[in-house]
This record gives structure tokens, sequence and C-alpha cells, in this order.
């Protein structure tokens, strides 16, 4: 496998790196992760012009037609400039679901619509007490005659707030999960919205008897729900990789300029160390992100690969962003300095698609499938 950024991809990065470097300085994102919406629609409309939208669907969808590796390197930026625009909840995931369970009809309407920034979608999955990953759903759909209604309650939902469309899953009258199309505004949907932790946007939904629209076929779609989110943890992974990277740089930064006794907190070495282990860190977080882009990018959609790199990187952001924080001090913790923003990002991560816990228990569970198994560290 090529580890390396092909001159289009580093380029591709280069230029998302400069146009969330020129949209956000601390100031600027502070206020617009305070405003109503918690993003800029105007550099939303620059994402999309890029193509960056639209970057994993098929050209012939207005996509870019690019993959997991392209993905990964723009997760990368978004994270590094904690850049507050929903492309993953809004774009990346709802969209591969219509690109995989989809009709061509809904396909050549949905899509090109999200690539053209013209269209915000949302997931609607996860339901209150139910811990990841959902295998079944209580939410559940009815049919009578052509006609589809869902009834149940959702919540987390990413970019719930602002969605102009769910994307809800809901067990069938036969069995299976099935996917509905949901317009935002239908009557006995009850959505209220409300802030994450970290700034982001989320909503609960609750739908009684809400018509709906298959998504594709009214089969079962767990198959299609499970890549959906197997692609969606290596994004996560990807952006969580740059925020541990910036936390890093700045943290180190911070040691050269900072003074105390008359000299620079880099000449202790109890710090120097410490800023080692974090930069150790970072290191082991990027190895994962990149097992787990270069899986799919090999056609290797395994839950068990996802579940690895998430609890690598959840682990690698929790102590670089308590490292982080500490060696700042009290400055650390102010809205005004960025530092204490990218924990909170990086707790969010950690905590959406479900928690390090969640996937040591998954991954536990499953010992057993393997012939041999070695235990190397914590």
């Amino acid at each position: 496998m090529n580890f390396e950024l092909d001159t289009e991809q580093d380029l591709l990065r280069k230029t998302v790196r400069d146009v969330l470097a020129d949209a956000y300085d601390i100031d600027t994102r502070n206020r617009v992760a305070e405003s109503d919406l918690g993003w800029s629609r105007e550099v939303w409309q620059q994402l999309a012009e890029l193509g960056v939208l639209g970057l994993p669907f098929a050209e012939k969808h207005g996509g870019m037609g690019a993959g997991p590796v392209e993905v990964m390197a723009v997760m990368n930026e978004i994270g590094r400039a904690l850049a507050p625009e929903p492309v993953l909840g809004a774009v990346y995931l709802p969209g591969g679901l219509v690109a995989e369970a989809g009709s061509d009809d809904q396909r050549d309407d949905i899509l090109p619509r999200l690539s053209e920034g013209a269209l915000l979608l949302a997931f609607a999955h996860d339901e209150p007490g139910r811990r990841w990953p959902a295998a079944e759903v209580s939410t559940t759909a009815a049919r009578n005659g052509d006609a589809w209604t869902v009834s149940g309650r959702k919540n987390p939902v990413l970019q719930g707030d602002c969605a102009e469309m769910f994307i809800v899953s809901a067990t069938l009258p036969e069995g299976g999960t099935g996917l509905f199309m949901v317009d935002a505004t239908a009557d006995g949907l009850v959505r209220t919205p409300y802030r994450t932790n970290d700034e982001r946007r989320g909503a609960q939904l609750v739908l009684d008897d809400v018509v709906a629209v298959p998504l594709g076929e009214p089969t079962d779609a767990s198959a299609a729900v499970t890549a959906a989110q197997v692609r969606a943890q290596a994004a996560l992974c990807a952006e969580a990789v740059g925020a541990i990277d910036q936390s890093v740089q700045l943290t180190t930064g911070y040691l050269k300029q900072r003074k105390q006794f008359g000299v620079p907190l880099a000449m202790f070495q109890a710090l120097t160390h410490r800023a080692a282990d974090m930069y150790v860190q970072y290191e082991l977080a990027s190895s994962m992100s990149m097992y787990a882009t270069m899986a799919l990018a090999e056609g290797i959609v395994d839950p068990a690969v996802a579940s690895r790199a998430k609890l690598q990187v959840g682990r690698s952001a929790r102590k670089v962003a308590q490292e982080s924080v500490q060696m700042h001090g009290g400055i650390g913790v102010t809205a005004e300095h960025s530092i204490g923003h990218y924990m909170s990002r990086l707790t969010g991560i950690e905590h959406t698609l479900g928690t390090m816990d969640d996937h040591l228990r998954v991954l536990a569970g499953s010992v057993g499938d393997y012939e041999r198994v070695e235990i190397v560290g914590m």
C-alpha cells in the first residue's frame, strides 16, 4: 500500500487548508459557532464550488468520484481548522446511504443537490437508551397500500437542527431495518434542536405516523447502514487526527514561547518528555486512521477495522487533549484560546458512533472468532 498522498491528493489537501485558514481564526470561528446555525453558509458554498461536498459521489451524479483517501485528506483539514461545517453529518454520511441504497431517480435528484450545497440531509438512526452498534431500532414503519409512515423517536441526530430532509431507519413489518426519506416539514414530525458540548448541533426527532418514502426498495438495509457507519468512523478518525496534529503543534509552540524563571518552558525536561509522548500518540492515531482509510480503499468494509481505529484514535485524542490543556495552564480553558476548543471537539468525536468503551466491548466480544490473539500492551 502507498501511504503517501499523490500530487492531486496533496493539492486537494492544501487547497482545503488554505480556504479554511482564510475563513477562520479563533475569533471568527467562535463567533460562527455561537450563531444560530453554528456554521458559515459562505464557507459551505466555497466547499461546494471546490467540489469538496461532492467528493465521494459518482461524476454522473454531480460528484467528483473520489475515493476514501481524498475524503480522509479533507477531513484531516476540517479537524485541523476546527471548521464547524457539517460535511460528514449533512453530506458524506447520509449521501453515502443514498448512493448505496437509493433508487436511480433518488440518486439523480439528491446527490447533485448535496454536491452543490443546496440540500442538507441527516441520518436519523440512533435512539435513546441504545448503545452502539444499534443492530435493531424501535422506530417502526407501517404500510398502507403503496404509502408508508414511520413512528418512533430518534436521538441524537447529528445536524438534525438544520436538515431539510432525513433518512430514517425503521423496523419493517416483516422484519429487518428499512430506510425512509422524511421531509423536515412533514406533519407529525416534532424536531427539538440543541447544542452539543463541542459547539456543534443536533436534534431529537419524535415521529408520529409521519409520511415517508422508502429509500430504494423497502427491504432490509442493515448492510448499507453498517457500511455507512464504517465509512463515517474512518472519516471521524481522520478529522480527529487533524485536530490532534494541530493540538500538538500549538502545545509545542507554546512551550517554546512561554517563559518561566527566565527560560522557555521547552527547556524543562519533564515537559519535553510529555510533549514527546504527545507526538507518539499522534503517530499512533495517524497510523490507525490510515489503516482504516486504506482498508476502505481496498474495498474492505469491516466494522472490526473501524472499531480498532476508533479505539486507538480515541485513546490518543484523550491523552493529547488533556496534556495540551494542562501544559497551556489557565489559558487552555479559556474561550479566547483554541486549545480548549480542540479538546471539546476531540471529546465529541470520541462520543460519536460509539465511545472507546463501546468499541472495546465489541472487539472483546469477537476475540473468540480468531485462532490467535496477542496482547501487546495498552
